[in-house]
């Protein structure tokens, strides 16, 4: 199991290796600005699928990423 610096050192290295270091630190400011709480946001996010139709959509973007 990683430890918490390590968590946060590779979600950094992720926000940063793909947004720029404003929209990054923007990113960020949001997030805590917003009190996110990413059990909550992870409740309603996949509302509208199936197990079946997100499986389809994952096979899809491996076989499309290969």
């Amino acid at each position: 199991m990683k430890t918490d610096s390590e968590i946060i050192d590779t979600g950094f290295k992720s926000i940063f290796s793909t947004l720029n270091m404003v929209d990054a630190e923007r990113f960020i400011m949001l997030i805590k600005r917003d009190k996110f709480d990413y059990t909550e946001w992870q409740k309603n996010l996949w509302n509208d699928e199936s197990v079946e139709s997100l499986s389809q959509k994952a096979k899809f973007a491996w076989e499309s990423s290969l």
